[in-house]
């Protein structure tokens, strides 16, 4: 099945050229594409939204003043992180003829489209352009992926950077020790997109240790000591030649970090303890304090939350990908590669469990490892239709069949789901209603833009006013009361105390109350609801919260 010339080939069992196989890949992302331009519009705002929109138009300030408004680089703690996203935004906001929260859905759509393009590019460089192919598809059904994608400011954007940088670091050691000049700027940039997003980034030296040490021992066992240590300083000192370039990018995305050297240094020891008041979130049935989430908590959500055809190939790939490594066969550069990747995928796995950060709202702090997930995936995919289109085009169909029920699996679950994608689990968990009950589904209250659209057509429906001597009606928000106040629009008041509210929105959280009312309005998928707005005028309710 492997080969000297490729450890992982590129693979034609049904006789497809390269190119048709490319054009299939730009076709997915194509339909991903006019899926998304048609849809955008349904994702609800995330907790986290309008002080990200407040932090992007105070980047634009710091930019269009020359520098002198320097409120950006004070804001909250956003100032820690890169805010390129949020900038991006607000520039794209002034020319588009969308809101600000319209565009930002937009263009997290835009920036998640490139993540898929670079895997497809990855694992074809990999595999061939069927790992190619089957990567994309792969990452494009991977609710987890696409749903994040739209709305989520912070781990969206820093998943794609890293894949982008990902990318750049497999073309370095496919020509060590002698990178060329594109392949140091290509990094360069990538560096300061990755870091400029999220301190996090650095993270990727982790990924490239075992990588260089496998070309440096086999350079030392064909060329004597002293050649490979000569190799392996010039590949350092060409590649940190693009150093300055990534400081320049990382700068403009994230420009707090250039205003004193020691800046991102600091920025790590901050983000290295919980800064925040401890809170619980529910985890396999149980209300558990985040930094006190077990060991176990990124690799059992990662069993729940990828879709079962992602989770096989990527634990068949993984132990593929180390076999492989350990063929001297194989151009070593191609297995650096390879451990790379791997890398990618298991290292923030395994750091988590080992220091045990705290952890919360699932794996959005993941996200970025899910692409190398995909492209091992992908690759893995190609490889074991070669191995079965050897036994013959019964079993290779058998195969496909089998691959494809996968996909489309995947597929439906997130139409139904639309646009709460984030919140799948797969089989394994019993789907969202298996899941209910035991972890969180949709903890950015997504929910409450279809929640507050239905609670207006009721009234309007109703033709029902608010009480004497207002204008306006209240609401109670057990949830994120920034973003019911955005989505509910000016006729609406909201408050966190029920008491004298005409109607209570709750997050179906475990956190927050069921309440004894008349519901006029809800949100459900698969039979689950995710957010209820309950009539209260006329009742006393003392409270919205849970006591779990």
């Amino acid at each position: 099945m492997l080969t000297a010339r490729s450890p992982l080939p590129a693979v034609t069992p049904v006789r497809f050229t390269e190119a048709l196989y490319d054009r299939m890949a730009l076709a997915v992302l194509l339909v991903v594409g006019v899926f998304a331009a048609f849809t955008f519009r349904q994702y609800g705002l995330g907790w986290d939204d309008y002080t990200h929109s407040e932090y992007g138009d105070l980047l634009l300030a710091f930019y269009g003043s020359g520098f002198t408004d320097r409120r950006a680089l004070s804001f909250v703690n956003l100032y820690m992180y890169g805010g390129g996203f949020d900038l991006l935004s607000a520039v794209v906001a002034k020319f588009l003829p969308f809101g600000i929260f319209e565009t930002r859905r937009l263009m997290g759509a835009v920036v998640g489209l490139i993540g898929l393009a670079v895997v497809w590019r990855l694992a074809r460089r990999l595999g061939g352009p069927l790992a190619g192919l089957l990567a994309l598809v792969l990452l494009a059904t991977t609710p987890m992926y696409y749903g994040h994608m739209f709305m989520n400011a912070k781990d969206g954007p820093f998943a794609v950077a890293m894949c982008v940088l990902l990318f750049a670091l497999v073309r370095a050691l496919e020509e060590y020790p002698s990178p060329s000049r594109g392949a140091v700027m290509l990094l360069g940039c990538a560096l300061g997109l990755a870091i400029g997003t999220r301190i996090l980034g650095g993270i990727a030296v982790l990924f490239v240790i075992a990588p260089l040490a496998l070309l440096v021992g086999a350079d030392i066992r064909k060329v004597g000591v002293h050649k490979a240590t000569r190799n392996f300083g010039w590949f350092v000192l060409v590649m940190s030649a693009g150093l300055p370039l990534g400081y320049a990018i990382m700068g403009l995305l994230w420009p707090w970090s250039v205003l004193e050297p020691l800046n991102p240094v600091r920025a790590i020891a901050y983000f290295s303890h919980f800064f925040e008041k401890p809170w619980r979130e529910m985890y396999d049935g149980v209300p558990v304090l985040v930094p006190d989430m077990p060991s176990s908590y990124v690799p059992r959500l990662l069993a729940l939350k990828l879709p079962e055809t992602v989770l096989v190939l990527a634990v068949a790939g993984l132990a593929g990908i180390l076999f492989a490594a350990t063929r001297r066969t194989l151009p070593v550069n191609r297995r650096a590669s390879l451990l790379l990747v791997l890398g990618a995928a298991v290292i923030p796995v395994a750091y988590a469990m080992i220091s045990r950060p705290a952890l919360y709202n699932g794996l959005r702090h993941f996200l970025f490892i899910v692409p190398p997930i995909a492209v091992v995936a992908g690759v893995t995919g190609a490889s074991l239709l070669e191995w079965l289109h050897a036994r013959g085009k019964a079993v290779l169909a058998g195969g496909i069949a089998v691959l494809g029920l996968g996909i489309v699996a995947a597929a439906a679950d997130m139409v139904r789901l639309h646009p709460y994608q984030y919140a799948y689990f797969n089989t394994l968990a019993g789907g969202v209603r298996g899941a209910d009950r035991g972890y969180m589904l949709d903890y950015w209250g997504l929910a409450f833009k279809q929640a507050t659209e239905q609670l207006r057509e009721n009234i309007e429906a109703r033709q029902a006013m608010p009480p004497a001597g207002r204008t306006y009606w209240i609401v109670a928000v057990c949830g994120p009361q920034r973003v019911a106040q955005v989505e509910l629009g000016p006729k609406f008041q909201t408050t966190s105390n029920p008491r004298g509210a005409d109607f209570a929105l709750v997050l179906r959280e475990f956190y927050c109350r069921e309440i004894n009312a008349p519901i006029a309005a809800e949100v459900t998928r698969d039979g689950v609801p995710f957010a209820t707005v309950y009539d209260v005028r006329g009742r006393t309710v003392t409270s919205l919260q849970s006591s779990p």
